[in-house]
Protein backbone atom coordinates (compact mmCIF):
# COMPACT_ATOMS: atom_id res chain seq x y z
CA UNK A 1 0.00 0.00 0.00
CA UNK A 2 1.47 2.95 -0.77
CA UNK A 3 0.36 6.34 1.21
CA UNK A 4 -0.32 9.80 -0.41
CA UNK A 5 1.24 11.25 2.64
CA UNK A 6 4.46 9.60 2.42
CA UNK A 7 4.46 9.97 -1.25
CA UNK A 8 4.02 13.49 -0.57
CA UNK A 9 6.85 14.22 2.06
CA UNK A 10 9.42 12.00 0.20
CA UNK A 11 8.64 14.41 -3.14
CA UNK A 12 9.40 17.45 -1.41
CA UNK A 13 12.35 16.52 1.00
CA UNK A 14 13.75 13.88 -0.98
CA UNK A 15 12.49 14.56 -4.65
CA UNK A 16 15.89 15.76 -6.07
CA UNK A 17 17.48 12.31 -5.25
CA UNK A 18 14.31 10.38 -6.47
CA UNK A 19 13.16 8.79 -3.52
CA UNK A 20 9.73 9.34 -4.45
CA UNK A 21 9.79 7.49 -7.79
CA UNK A 22 11.43 4.70 -5.24
CA UNK A 23 9.04 4.61 -3.34
CA UNK A 24 5.83 4.39 -5.97
CA UNK A 25 7.62 3.19 -8.97
CA UNK A 26 10.46 0.47 -7.41
CA UNK A 27 14.35 0.67 -7.59
CA UNK A 28 13.86 0.14 -11.16
CA UNK A 29 12.41 3.67 -12.29
CA UNK A 30 14.96 5.25 -15.14
CA UNK A 31 13.46 8.57 -13.61
CA UNK A 32 13.91 8.21 -10.31
CA UNK A 33 17.63 7.16 -11.17
CA UNK A 34 17.88 10.12 -13.85
CA UNK A 35 16.83 12.80 -10.89
CA UNK A 36 20.54 12.72 -9.01
CA UNK A 37 22.27 13.85 -11.67
CA UNK A 38 20.37 17.85 -12.27
CA UNK A 39 20.88 17.96 -8.43
CA UNK A 40 24.49 16.88 -8.44
CA UNK A 41 25.73 19.49 -11.38
CA UNK A 42 23.63 21.94 -8.96
CA UNK A 43 26.14 21.03 -6.11
CA UNK A 44 28.81 20.99 -7.80
CA UNK A 45 27.33 24.79 -9.59
CA UNK A 46 27.44 26.37 -6.02
CA UNK A 47 30.68 24.44 -5.65
CA UNK A 48 32.24 26.54 -8.33
CA UNK A 49 30.52 29.55 -7.16
CA UNK A 50 32.31 29.52 -4.18
CA UNK A 51 35.47 28.63 -5.20
CA UNK A 52 35.74 31.06 -8.48
CA UNK A 53 32.84 33.24 -7.15
CA UNK A 54 29.80 35.14 -9.06
CA UNK A 55 31.60 35.57 -12.50
CA UNK A 56 32.09 31.83 -13.28
CA UNK A 57 30.07 30.98 -16.71
CA UNK A 58 29.97 27.44 -16.05
CA UNK A 59 27.75 27.98 -12.24
CA UNK A 60 25.13 30.12 -14.33
CA UNK A 61 23.70 27.16 -15.99
CA UNK A 62 25.31 24.73 -13.22
CA UNK A 63 23.53 26.13 -9.57
CA UNK A 64 19.65 27.02 -11.19
CA UNK A 65 19.67 23.00 -12.39
CA UNK A 66 19.52 22.08 -8.45
CA UNK A 67 16.88 25.04 -8.51
CA UNK A 68 14.78 23.85 -10.95
CA UNK A 69 14.88 20.51 -9.83
CA UNK A 70 14.21 21.42 -6.24
CA UNK A 71 10.82 23.36 -7.98
CA UNK A 72 9.81 20.45 -9.90
CA UNK A 73 9.98 17.87 -6.86
CA UNK A 74 7.99 20.20 -5.04
CA UNK A 75 4.82 20.69 -7.62
CA UNK A 76 5.15 16.71 -7.77
CA UNK A 77 5.09 16.25 -4.01
CA UNK A 78 1.60 19.16 -4.54
CA UNK A 79 0.39 17.25 -7.07
CA UNK A 80 0.53 14.03 -4.84
CA UNK A 81 -0.98 15.66 -1.74
CA UNK A 82 -4.16 17.56 -4.19
CA UNK A 83 -4.62 13.89 -6.13
CA UNK A 84 -7.80 12.79 -4.99
CA UNK A 85 -8.37 9.67 -2.80
CA UNK A 86 -9.87 7.31 -5.62
CA UNK A 87 -7.57 8.77 -8.65
CA UNK A 88 -4.72 7.49 -5.49
CA UNK A 89 -6.10 4.05 -4.71
CA UNK A 90 -6.62 3.62 -8.29
CA UNK A 91 -2.80 4.12 -9.71
CA UNK A 92 -0.86 2.92 -6.52
CA UNK A 93 -3.13 0.57 -4.74
CA UNK A 94 -5.23 -1.17 -7.12
CA UNK A 95 -6.07 -4.16 -4.96
CA UNK A 96 -7.36 -1.76 -2.15
CA UNK A 97 -11.32 -0.17 -1.86
CA UNK A 98 -11.43 3.29 -3.81
CA UNK A 99 -11.61 4.90 -0.86
CA UNK A 100 -8.84 3.09 1.23
CA UNK A 101 -6.74 5.02 3.67
CA UNK A 102 -3.32 5.65 2.30
CA UNK A 103 -4.71 7.57 -0.55
CA UNK A 104 -6.57 9.95 2.02
CA UNK A 105 -5.50 13.31 2.81
CA UNK A 106 -4.16 13.94 7.12
CA UNK A 107 -3.07 17.17 8.36
CA UNK A 108 0.48 15.46 7.41
CA UNK A 109 -0.35 15.69 3.85
CA UNK A 110 -1.54 19.43 4.02
CA UNK A 111 1.88 20.40 5.63
CA UNK A 112 3.53 18.84 2.84
CA UNK A 113 1.24 20.75 0.47
CA UNK A 114 2.09 24.03 2.28
CA UNK A 115 5.80 23.59 2.66
CA UNK A 116 6.59 22.58 -0.40
CA UNK A 117 3.96 25.57 -1.89
CA UNK A 118 6.05 27.94 -0.33
CA UNK A 119 9.47 26.99 -0.10
CA UNK A 120 9.32 25.39 -3.77
CA UNK A 121 8.12 28.74 -4.98
CA UNK A 122 11.30 30.37 -3.22
CA UNK A 123 13.10 28.35 -4.72
CA UNK A 124 11.71 28.50 -8.13
CA UNK A 125 12.22 32.61 -7.44
CA UNK A 126 15.60 32.60 -6.77
CA UNK A 127 16.91 30.34 -9.21
CA UNK A 128 15.30 32.48 -12.02
CA UNK A 129 16.85 35.81 -10.28
CA UNK A 130 20.33 34.46 -9.87
CA UNK A 131 20.01 33.17 -13.55
CA UNK A 132 18.92 36.45 -14.98
CA UNK A 133 21.05 39.05 -12.55
CA UNK A 134 24.02 37.51 -14.22
CA UNK A 135 23.06 37.27 -17.53
CA UNK A 136 21.83 40.77 -17.50
CA UNK A 137 25.29 42.09 -15.90
CA UNK A 138 27.28 39.57 -18.36
CA UNK A 139 25.57 41.59 -21.50
CA UNK A 140 26.64 44.92 -19.79
CA UNK A 141 30.12 44.22 -19.26
CA UNK A 142 30.16 43.10 -22.96
CA UNK A 143 28.41 46.27 -23.77
CA UNK A 144 31.40 48.35 -22.19
CA UNK A 145 34.03 46.21 -23.70
CA UNK A 146 32.53 47.22 -27.27
CA UNK A 147 32.00 50.73 -26.13
CA UNK A 148 35.67 51.03 -25.05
Amino acid sequence: MKSKTVAAWLAFLGGPLGLHRFYLYGLFDTLGWLLPIPTALGVYGIQRVLEFGQDDHYSWVLVPLLGFTFAACALRAILYGLTTPEKWNARFNPQAASDAPPGRTHWGTIFAIGLALMIGTAVLMASFAFSFQRYFEYQIEEARKISQ
